[in-house]
């Protein structure tokens, strides 16, 4: 005979609580974690202000309902929509994730961390206008900046040696454990409903890499962590009003999540939460591009002064690069879509060679159709480093190297050109954020006029008067 199942309800995974705990009780006094922080949030804002020029983007924006507007609810950047604050949630990442430009975060999973400033951001902004409208203190952007910093941690230090892509799973199941922990604790949620929340999150179904990976690569990859940050928000106010959570949601034998997913393993950890992912994390700050190929497109525009008049003279291309970038962006045969060609790092290097520079209207049709694009991938070859992977999950380099080297058909060649750290790595960021922030201006210019733009800018750059001010002050600014 088989022993019975205990029925008694086990204490909540040492995961869960933790996360718990980090979320509610942990205390930021990094300056280097706020000041970052506060760059991730113009960065995040203006790469959504440049995705909306884009109607594949804008088509899913609005209330689910046409004509749904909510009092006292979330504000979207950009838009004059105002709605509730799952659906704002969904609206503020996906504008922020469609043309791959926001932040990234690099190890044995990876990731966009900032993916999270759509439920977190509409969480704030409806949190504020309703206390306001109940003569209560509103929330202030420096709680914005600290739920940006706890779920960057929570989304990033789960990452650093656990592997969801290995199992089939897409990186955006972090984005959404990330922003159920930190909403609900922003919503006022006691530790058991924090605990609650995050078990639902694991519990969910995960959503499969497939739309990331050939054949099948397409837009979903786009707004795929919208999904996920404003399924976090839903999760959390279900939790506060008294929804049940599951305490062994991992470890449960056969039926959680390291039996059914996981193939049985345990999450590994490394370091406790702090303040080290946003202190170290990557912006993409030159290039629109998929973060495993920055430095390969760094490279090939290097290289553009000295081939790009001789595209037709080429033999062969030579990428070498690290193992991550072998297993999800090295691509043959044709590319159907932008969110094809922007997880290939062959269309993004061979447009770095041919025109000197990569943005995102190089993903759409009118580019891809010229034909020295595929007449170039086909002649490129994908070789691995091996130095250059252990570089990539060494936590004092977490290097993303590539070199691009080109072999013409009289028998001359460029030199090697290598770069291992992008312009966005911490290594480089006294170079990097003057660029950041032109980048900020730039996407400004795109949805707004000169005097919302000045004073955008002027509040952004004065960070002690931007953590002073209320959310739906803050959010009022970006109104169309």
């Amino acid at each position: 005979m088989s022993s019975p199942i205990s029925n008694v309800r086990p204490k909540p995974d040492k995961v869960l609580a933790d996360i718990a705990d980090y979320a509610l009780g942990y205390r930021i006094k990094s300056a280097d974690a706020y000041d970052t922080a506060r760059l991730c949030l113009m960065d995040t804002l203006g790469c959504g202000f440049e995705a909306l020029s884009y109607p594949a983007c804008t088509k899913l924006m609005g209330p689910i309902v046409a004509g749904t507007v909510v009092p006292n609810g979330a504000k979207v950047p950009g838009t004059s929509f105002q709605l509730d604050p799952v659906t704002a949630a969904f609206n503020i990442g996906c504008m922020i994730r469609w043309l791959d430009f926001n932040d990234t975060w690099l190890a044995a999973e990876w990731g966009h961390p900032s993916d999270n400033l759509g439920g977190i951001l509409a969480t704030a902004d409806y949190l504020s206008r309703n206390r306001v409208a109940g003569g209560k203190k509103p929330l202030v952007m420096r709680d914005v900046l600290t739920g940006m910093i706890k779920a960057h941690e929570i989304q990033g230090v789960i990452a650093l040696e656990n592997s969801f892509n290995r199992v089939g799973l897409d990186h955006v199941v972090l984005v959404k454990v990330a922003t159920t922990a930190v909403v609900t604790a922003m919503l006022g949620g006691m530790r058991e409903e924090v605990i609650n929340a995050v078990s639902n999150a694991w519990i969910d179904g995960q959503s499969l890499r497939t739309y990331r990976h050939a054949p099948n690569t397409g837009s979903r990859k786009s707004w795929a962590a919208g999904d996920a940050t404003s399924r976090g928000v839903r999760l959390a106010l279900m939790a506060l009003k008294g929804e049940m959570g599951y305490p062994s949601a991992l470890t449960a034998k056969t039926w959680g999540f390291y039996d059914v997913l996981f193939k049985g393993k345990p999450f590994k950890f490394t370091r406790r939460y702090g303040s080290y992912v946003m202190e170290n994390v990557l912006f993409k700050i030159s290039f629109p591009a998929e973060f495993h190929a920055q430095t390969a497109v760094e490279c090939a525009v290097r290289l553009h002064p000295e081939v790009g008049s001789r595209i037709g003279d080429i033999g062969k291309i030579v990428i070498t690069t690290h193992e991550s970038a072998l297993r999800i962006i090295d691509k043959q045969g044709p590319l159907g879509n932008p969110a094809d060609r922007d997880h290939c790092i062959q269309y993004m290097t061979a447009i770095g060679l041919i025109k000197g520079n990569l943005t995102a209207a190089d993903y759409e049709d009118d580019t891809a159709r010229d034909p020295r694009v595929d007449a170039l991938r086909a002649k490129m070859v994908c070789m691995e480093n091996k130095q250059w992977t252990r570089d990539y999950l060494d936590p004092n380099k977490r290097s993303i190297a590539n070199a691009v080297q080109v072999f013409f058909r009289d028998g001359t060649k460029t030199a090697n050109v290598a770069v291992e750290y992008p312009v966005g790595h911490r290594r480089r960021r006294r170079q990097g954020v003057p660029l950041l922030e032109a980048k900020f201006r730039t996407n400004l210019a795109r949805r707004f006029p000169a005097r919302q733009q000045a004073a955008i800018l002027e509040l952004c750059h004065d960070r002690r008067r931007l953590e002073a001010t209320p959310v739906h002050e803050f959010v009022d600014l970006f109104v169309i």
